[in-house]
């Protein structure tokens, strides 16, 4: 039973990074300048620190990015 839990959790974990990788690609080369237009002129190194921080927080970022091209 212990080993049905544990696998359910790293299967989870697995399907979170897994989203958050293919989210932080498509946010730190098309979305970030919605959310900061600073970052428009940003060197491609800045774009690469960015990617780890954007793979582990997608969910809020891309709940900022959504709302970002509403107006209040």
């Amino acid at each position: 039973m212990s080993d049905s839990i544990a696998s359910a959790i790293l299967l989870t974990l697995a399907a979170y990074i897994a989203a958050g990788v293919c989210f932080a690609f498509g946010f730190v080369f098309r979305g970030i300048y919605t959310i900061d237009p600073a970052a428009l002129h940003a060197p491609l190194t800045f774009r690469a620190v960015l990617i780890p921080g954007a793979a582990v927080l997608w969910p809020v970022l891309l709940r900022r990015w959504m709302l970002a091209g509403k107006k209040p």
